[in-house]
């Protein structure tokens, strides 16, 4: 299934070393897509530009950016836009989860969590919006999840907490930049297997899974997929939707 859907396009991806973030950078580079790819994980997120290869436009760009740290990801972000030489679609997938309860989550858990999920989508779009709105043109991908809507299950509350407000974001700045021809949309994953879902222990997942209707936890791919469909064109009259991808296991 290899393309021209994002020939002569450029996306950077937030949280790109490995999981989905790797994944939606394989299937945008896989359409023609020049890549700006950013981890936290230098050494890991620049193997990751090197193996996905170069695109027509230039070899794929990678950085180091701690989307917790505004200040530092803003510069990193702009200095990427200047490389690039215009960016066309932003796909905030950066996250981070530790399993915690109601009763033992600390500040340091909460504000970590909430940093990374929520600030850092906020402060990395608001980076590329000028940007965007001078073009009249641009997509901005969200990475929420189901745990927005069922208020976490196995993820810990600020994780939930957090990517509920990650949708409530996407609806503002989907309103906000529509005037400007920029589509803001989001993706819910449920049980998708990833190093940071089995990071948080089996058990809980492995009954989610049961309860999943198509039978089978999702894969990074799954989510790719959708997250190509937002970013293409084939979804220019589409903005302001959290889309889900979870197997039926939340419908509404």
């Amino acid at each position: 299934m290899l393309g021209n859907r994002l020939a002569g396009r450029t996306a950077l991806i937030t949280g790109a070393a490995r999981g989905i973030g790797y994944a939606i950078g394989q299937r945008f580079a896989a359409e023609g897509a020049r890549l700006a790819l950013t981890d936290i994980d230098e050494e890991g997120v620049t193997t990751a530009a090197a193996t996905l290869g170069s695109a027509a436009a230039g070899a794929h760009l990678a950085a180091r950016i701690d989307v917790a740290d505004v200040a530092a990801s803003r510069r990193g972000i702009e200095d990427l836009i200047d490389e690039l030489g215009q960016l066309d679609i932003l796909v905030n997938n950066a996250g981070f989860v530790r399993h915690t309860t109601a009763f033992d989550c600390t500040e340091q858990e909460w504000d970590r969590m909430i940093d990374i999920n929520l600030k850092g989508v906020f402060f990395c779009a608001q980076a590329v919006l000028p940007h965007m709105r001078d073009r009249g043109t641009g997509a901005i991908v969200n990475l929420s999840s189901l745990a927005a809507k069922t208020g976490g299950v196995a993820a810990a509350p600020p994780y939930g907490a957090a990517k509920a407000g990650v949708s409530a974001l996407t609806v503002h700045l989907a309103k906000v930049m529509a005037p400007f021809g920029v589509r803001v949309n989001a993706l819910a994953p449920g049980v998708i297997d990833t190093d940071m879902v089995r990071s948080m222990g089996s058990d809980v997942h492995l009954e989610l899974t049961k309860q999943i209707p198509l039978g089978e936890k999702g894969l990074a791919e799954d989510v790719a997929h959708a997250a190509l469909f937002l970013a293409s064109e084939e979804a220019r009259h589409i903005t302001g939707e959290i889309v889900d991808v979870n197997g039926g296991l939340w419908m509404d």
